[in-house]
């Protein structure tokens, strides 16, 4: 009877398969009511006491050594079913690359997330505009000399309607629905007749921002402007320098020490280590009358600067083409950046 559990318990041994029928059949064989195992254990009570330890002993390793093999088999079926699934045939053998955003709209999130830290929100208007809040109601009347500044897009149909060359007619509109305090910034698109060039193109991106209240001062402008430049390019010196601007008097551009460490530092800033971000000064007193807000009572500064212009510092981007051409080649740097 021992060396029938043995031939038995050397079967299991070598018995293998990957059809999940074919071990169920072998389970049962073994393992079912009418199996093998109970027929061992039925036989088992005519076993002569002196046996019945070395054969009880050797009846359990032939259970325990079909039980260990059905569960192997088992699990190696599944995971052979898992794999089959996995393969996907009809599935692009090219693997599929998630999308980016724009560097624009990298830098312009980025300016955004600086300024609303500090109380700006976020203010935007048609781009489609009338010539009251793009020209007129920012200190530029019919026939001002500094028109001539903005090559303007007009709609033939009607002379009084054009294209946005500056988001200030956003805060133009603003300032007409909200007294002050007022602090808001204006991202937006914005269009001009310019030749398309390596640093110039007809349409492009600006932020400005806008801060009216009492007793606003010019050193209210420059410390805001310190905060944007440190948190936007780190640890960096400003200037500015005097300037023209029909709506803010007086008036500055803005610039920022970049240094003289590479020959690309020297080219960029023409020596001079100093590269201009933006324009900024004093709301003059005509335009805060033209929206309905007293002079006397409040003052405030506004700034305006090109998304374009601040993507190809940070990025060191030498052509502003590149970000309207979509080259994926081109895009695809950005990759995981927010």
């Amino acid at each position: 009877m021992i060396d029938r559990v043995k031939k038995h318990l050397e079967q299991v041994k070598n018995f293998s398969s990957t059809e999940a029928q074919v071990i169920e059949e072998f389970r049962l064989s073994y393992s079912g009511k009418k199996g093998i195992l109970n027929g061992l254990f039925a036989a088992f009570r005519e076993v002569p006491a002196e046996e019945k330890k070395d054969f009880g002993q050797e009846l359990n390793i032939l259970k325990n050594a079909v039980s260990e093999k059905v569960k192997v088999l088992q699990t190696q079926q599944k995971l052979k079913g898992e794999v089959k699934t996995k393969n996907d045939f009809s599935r692009t053998p090219f693997p599929i690359h998630t999308g980016n955003r724009h560097p624009i709209s990298i830098v312009k999130n980025r300016i955004i997330d600086i300024f609303t830290q500090i109380g700006f929100s976020i203010s935007e208007g048609p781009e489609i505009e009338d010539d009251w809040h793009n020209f007129t109601a920012l200190n530029l009347p019919e026939y001002h000399p500094a028109r001539d500044m903005q090559d303007t897009f007009f709609i033939q149909t009607d002379p009084d309607i054009l294209l946005r060359t500056h988001t200030s007619s956003v805060q133009v509109r603003y300032m007409e629905k909200n007294q002050p305090p007022i602090r808001t910034i204006s991202p937006g698109r914005v269009f001009r007749n310019e030749a398309i060039s390596s640093r110039a193109h007809c349409i492009f991106h600006q932020v400005e921002g806008l801060y009216i209240a009492k007793d606003v001062s010019f050193a209210d402008l420059k410390q805001t402007l310190q905060y944007f430049t440190e948190s936007l390019f780190g640890n960096s010196k400003i200037r500015l320098r005097p300037s023209y601007f029909p709506f803010t008097e007086p008036s500055a551009e803005v610039d920022i020490y970049w240094g003289l460490e590479t020959e690309v530092d020297h080219r960029i800033t023409k020596g001079t280590g100093w590269l201009e971000i933006m324009g900024c000064g004093m709301v003059d007193p005509n335009v805060l009358e033209n929206c309905g807000i007293d002079p006397n009572e409040y003052s405030g500064f506004a700034f305006g600067m090109g998304i374009e212009r601040i993507a190809m510092l940070l990025y060191q981007i030498s052509d502003i083409r590149l970000f309207f051409e979509n080259d994926v080649r081109f895009l695809k740097q950005f990759k995981g950046t927010l």
